[in-house]
C-alpha cells in the first residue's frame, strides 16, 4: 500500500537477564513499532562474541557492561561510544556453601565471563581487597554469560565463586549456594550495563538511534508501572525461559528505586570513573591514570530521546 513505510531495521545484542525488561517490553508492547523500528534482539553467550560482532558491523547496538566499550577502544582500536547507562550491574557475590568468607577462596577456582572485562574486574577487585590475586591465590576461569555461570556453579561444586544478577543469585541459592552481598558493598558506585555502538553508526544513524532510545524509554516506563508487574514477569518467563520465582525476583530488583534500573538511563559519571579506575589498577591501563569519562560518551541521542519523550 502506498504511503506506508517499511519499519527501519535495528539489530541489538544483549546478555539475557531481567535487566532487559524495558527492551523486551518495547518490543512486545509495540513501542519500537510506534517509532517505525523493527528491532531484532539476539542474546550473546559472552562479552567477546558481543564485541566481535559489534566491531564487524554484524549488530548495531550493544547492551552490555560499558567496560566492554572501553576495552574495544583501548585494546582493539575500535571507536565506540557509550550512549546510555542502564544499571550498576546489579551483581552479587555468590559462593559455594563451604565458603565462609573471601579468604576461603585461596586455592579455589572462581568463574567469570571473560577474565579481563567488566564484572571479572569487579570480582578481582573484591578479592584483591582481601589480599588475593588471580593466578597466585586462586584460578580465574572464563565460562561465559550470567546464565551459564549460574548453571556451572550449580553443576560443578569445584567452581567456588562468581558474580550473578539477583534472579540468577536466587536460583543459585535455591540450589544450595550462598549469597555474600551486593558488589556495591565492596566497590561503591559502578556503571554496569549500558548501551553502546560504533561512533560511525551513531553519526550515520542518529535519527534511528534517537527513535530506538525513545522506544526503550517507553518500555522502561511500562516496566516501572506496578500495574504491569504480572505481565512483566510473564514476559521474562516467555522470552528468557526463566522460572517464575526467578522472574519475580528479577522484576522486583529491576524496579528497586535504589538498586535497580536507572530511571532516566543517563550514564552514572561517578560509576563510570570506577570502571576506568578498575581497568587502570587491574589491567595497567593508561600507566595507572585513567582518562576523563567524557572520552567514551555521547549523550546527545539520549538527550534528544528524553526531550521527545517529555513532549
Amino acid at each position: 500500500m502506498r504511503g506506508v513505510r517499511e519499519p527501519a531495521r535495528l539489530r541489538v545484542m544483549s546478555f539475557a537477564g531481567a535487566g532487559n525488561l524495558p527492551l523486551l517490553a518495547a518490543d512486545a508492547r509495540g513501542f519500537f513499532a510506534a517509532e517505525g523500528l523493527a528491532v531484532e534482539i539476539a542474546w550473546t553467550p559472552d562479552s567477546l562474541t558481543l564485541r566481535r560482532r559489534l566491531a564487524a558491523g554484524e549488530i548495531d547496538v550493544a547492551h552490555a557492561a560499558v567496560d566492554n566499550a572501553v576495552a574495544m577502544v583501548e585494546t582493539s582500536g575500535v571507536d565506540v561510544a557509550v550512549l546510555a547507562g542502564l544499571d550498576d550491574g546489579m551483581n552479587e557475590l555468590v559462593v559455594q556453601s563451604d565458603i565462609g568468607d573471601i579468604g576461603d577462596l585461596v586455592g579455589r577456582t572462581v568463574i567469570v565471563d571473560a577474565p579481563n572485562t567488566a564484572f571479572a574486574l569487579q570480582l578481582r577487585k573484591i578479592l584483591a581487597l582481601s589480599g588475593l590475586a588471580a593466578g597466585v591465590h586462586y584460578e580465574l576461569k572464563a565460562v561465559g554469560a550470567t546464565d551459564r555461570r549460574a548453571q556451572a556453579m550449580i553443576a560443578d561444586r569445584s567452581f567456588a565463586a562468581t558474580l550473578l544478577s539477583p534472579s540468577y543469585a536466587d536460583l543459585a541459592a535455591r540450589n544450595g549456594l550462598k549469597r555474600l552481598g551486593a558488589v556495591s558493598r565492596w566497590i561503591g558506585p559502578y556503571q554496569g550495563i549500558g548501551i553502546f555502538a560504533l561512533r560511525s553508526f551513531v553519526a550515520a544513524e542518529r535519527t534511528k538511534l534517537v527513535s530506538y532510545l525513545r522506544g526503550l524509554l517507553a518500555g522502561l516506563a511500562w516496566t516501572f508501572d506496578p500495574a504491569n508487574r504480572d505481565a512483566a514477569i510473564d514476559l521474562l518467563v516467555e522470552r528468557l525461559g526463566m522460572d517464575v520465582e526467578a522472574a519475580r525476583v528479577g522484576y522486583d530488583q529491576v524496579v528497586d528505586p535504589s538498586a535497580g534500573l536507572f530511571r532516566d538511563i543517563r550514564v552514572n559519571a561517578e560509576g563510570m570513573a570506577t570502571v576506568l579506575a578498575l581497568r587502570a589498577e587491574l589491567e595497567g591501563g593508561w600507566n595507572g591514570t585513567p582518562p576523563p569519562v567524557a572520552r567514551y560518551l555521547d549523550g546527545g541521542p539520549l538527550e534528544e530521546a528524553l526531550a521527545g519523550s517529555r513532549r
